[in-house]
Parts: C-alpha cells; structure tokens; sequence
C-alpha cells in the first residue's frame, strides 16, 4: 500500500515538474519577446497612436476564433478549481500574441495572466495527447497555476502557495504536483538566461505603534483593491453596450490616447519605472497609483488581454510609496508592502503574497506583508479578479459569437 503511494507521488511529482518545464519555456520565450516589444514602443514612440487599431485587431481575432480561450485567466483558474474541459489549446498563442500586440502600441496590462493562461493551455494540450484521465488532467490544472506564476516573476514558493489558494483545491495530490512545477519552471527561465528584477530587502519596524501604520497601510491597500475589482466589471458592462465586440479595445485605445494626452505617457504598458523610482525612495504623488488604476481599468474592460498583476503592483508600490510620508513608514518598505497588498488582496491571496514579500525583499518582509496583506483582504471583503466564472461550452460561445456579429 505504501509502495503504491509512493509511485502515485512520483508519477504526480514527474508530470508536475514536466508542466514546469513548459511553463518555463513559455514564460521565458514571452518575457524575452515581452522585453523586444516594451523596448521598440520606447524607442519608437508614434507607435502608441497605432493602439486602437491594435484593439481592433485584438478585438476581432478574438472575436472570430477565440472560443472558450476568451475567459481568460478566470478560464484557467475555474478548470483548476473545478476542472471540466481544461484550458483550450489555443488560448496559449491567442494570449501571447494578444498581450505581445498591446504592449508593442501601449496597453496597459500586465504579464501573470499571459503566463498563467499559456501553462494552463500548453499543459493541458500535453496532459491529452499523452492520454491522462480527469483526475491527473484536474492535477495538473493546479499545477500550471503554480508554473506559470512563479516562473514569471521568479517566485517559486509564491507560486505553490498561489495555486493552492486560489484555486482551493488543498489536497495533498495537488500539493506533491505543484511544487515541482514551480521551482523547475522557475529553473527553466532562469537556466535559459532570463534574469528577473531584483529588489532591495527592507526591514520594518514591527512595534505596537508600527502596527498600527501597517494596520492603516493595509486597509488602503485594500479599498484601492475593492475599486479595481468593481470596476474592471463596471467597464465590461459599459463595453458591452458595443454591439460588435471587436470595436470594444478599439473604442479602449481611443480613450487610452485622450487620456494620454491629458496625463502623459508614464502609465502606458507595465509601467515599472514607477516601480523603480519608488524603490529608488522617490515619493510617488498622490494621483499615479489612481491613474495607473485607471489606465489598466479602460485596458482590460475593453478588452485588450494580459494581466493584472503587474498593473496592481504598480499601482500597490506608487499608493505606498505616496502613503509613506503621511504614515511616518518608511517609504521603500511602505513601496514594498504596497505593492504585494493591493494584489493579494484584490485576487484573496493575501498567503501568497506574504510568501512573495520574503522572496522578493526578504524574509524579514514576512510577517509585517503578512499582517498588511491581512488586513487588505479583510477590507476588499468579497470583491475579487478572479472570480470564477460560468465557462460557456463550445456550442454556446458558438451562438454568443454570432450574436454578437450580428
């Protein structure tokens, strides 16, 4: 009996760290394409007039052959908490060369969620041509979680955590496939040369009256994350009135452009200089964690694909980073606290993100991220990205398609 187990762990472990090899080389391949894109719309700047036309693009492709890859990464993690058909095949090069297009011409979306899909889809499409059954197929779901998410941002505990926290799926199966998932798909990305940013490590003052300042931090942390979770659905609603669905990032672009020419171009695409001038002790002004908010908002609720979490980080770093000099903290762990809260609490993985905190700035960032991350999902209260959602079958994408077409 004992043996039989063991040999079902191995097995699991084996196919775990075979998903993290593929989600290593898809993150790898995408960051470095990701890096080629980011560079050409810097150096060449006309391009961002070029974003509704991008949209449209996106839009249309989508549209016409997207299918169920159009759920996105709520897709991925719906067939991880309870899996039926598993990420289609094509979501992988849909999302890569939808997330790749938008940020060519400015789009602000992020990067976890290109990741996270292309695992999910890679993985499941191998998990079916070498014939696993449900079980091992439902396994693996999980499993991509975790590949994908701690190869993209070279957290491998963060992304074990992440997987089983917000997929909900806590069992011991799920666990022996997702660890090896992550730290080889993080190995892959590393191995291959992809050298990921590195951050400073922050030590945070953790008296009572301390406490307090990280109590008031968090809850900021955590409104902002309620405001984002309400309102990307708020702006697909809006978006929807749009009768034909390619014209929604199109529509997006050209308020992307209007509110770039009033605002400046600091909150197009990842924007991670904000990040850097914040960890560089910069004080962020009050109005860059909002209108990077906004930004992204417009972005995904239109329709242009990629991912949150890159945006909330800038969004999480740019809040502490204003919200140090009022609070007496610090600014560069204030900076650093933000940025793991307004996610964790926004996606209700206040664990993970405490866990990324000690890889990203330290291990003594563990307990003071913990409590602030806490408090943010605690104050968010039920408002979360990734919801899961009520996937369509493929005969009812087929009607909604052709509805929408008209």
């Amino acid at each position: 009996m004992h043996r039989t187990r063991l040999v079902r762990a191995l097995r699991l472990a084996c196919l775990g760290a075979v998903s993290g090899a593929l989600a290593g080389v898809a993150s790898f391949v995408f960051l470095e394409l990701l890096r080629l894109v980011t560079d050409t719309r810097y150096r060449d700047e006309w391009l961002v007039w070029l974003l509704p036309v991008a949209g449209l693009a996106i839009g249309w492709t989508f549209h016409r052959v997207g299918g169920r890859a159009v759920g996105g990464t709520a897709l991925a993690v719906s067939e991880a908490h309870a899996y039926t058909e598993g990420a289609p095949a094509r979501m992988a090069p849909l999302v890569l060369g939808g997330t790749l297009v938008g940020h060519l011409f400015g789009a602000s979306v992020g990067r976890e969620g290109t990741a996270v899909q292309m695992s999910s889809s890679i993985t499941d499409a191998g998990a079916r041509a070498i014939g696993l059954d449900h079980d091992h197929r439902a396994t693996l779901a999980r499993a991509a979680l975790a590949g994908g998410f701690g190869s993209v941002f070279g957290v491998p505990f963060a992304g074990v955590v992440f997987a089983m926290e917000v997929a909900r799926r806590r069992t011991a199966r799920s666990l022996v496939a997702c660890i090896p998932a992550a730290f080889v798909g993080h190995a892959v990305v590393v191995g291959l040369g992809h050298h990921h940013a590195t951050f400073p490590r922050i030590v945070v003052p953790f008296s009572p009256p301390d406490v307090v300042l990280l109590v008031a931090l968090g809850a900021a942390a955590g409104l902002t994350a309620r405001c984002f979770a309400r309102a990307v659905p708020a702006a697909r609603r809006l978006a929807g009135r749009i009768r034909w669905a390619p014209a929604r990032p199109f529509v997006g672009g050209l308020a992307t452009l209007a509110l770039t020419l009033l605002v400046g171009a600091d909150y197009l695409g990842l924007s991670l200089h904000l990040v850097d001038s914040a960890f560089d002790g910069v004080s962020r002004d009050w109005y860059d964690a909002p209108l990077k908010l906004l930004f992204t908002v417009i972005a995904l609720g239109s329709g242009f694909v990629g991912g949150e979490v890159t945006p909330l980080f800038v969004v999480g770093a740019t809040l502490g980073s204003f919200l140090a000099d009022p609070l007496g903290l610090a600014p560069v762990p204030a900076a650093a606290l933000g940025l793991v809260a307004v996610f964790g609490a926004a996606a209700h993985v206040p664990l993970a993100c405490a866990v990324m905190a000690a890889e990203l700035f330290g291990l003594h960032a563990l307990v003071p991220a913990l409590l602030v991350c806490l408090v943010a999902r605690l104050v968010a209260r039920g408002e979360r990205i990734y919801a899961h959602p009520l996937v369509p079958t493929r005969a009812t994408t087929d009607r909604t398609v052709h509805h929408d077409g008209g």
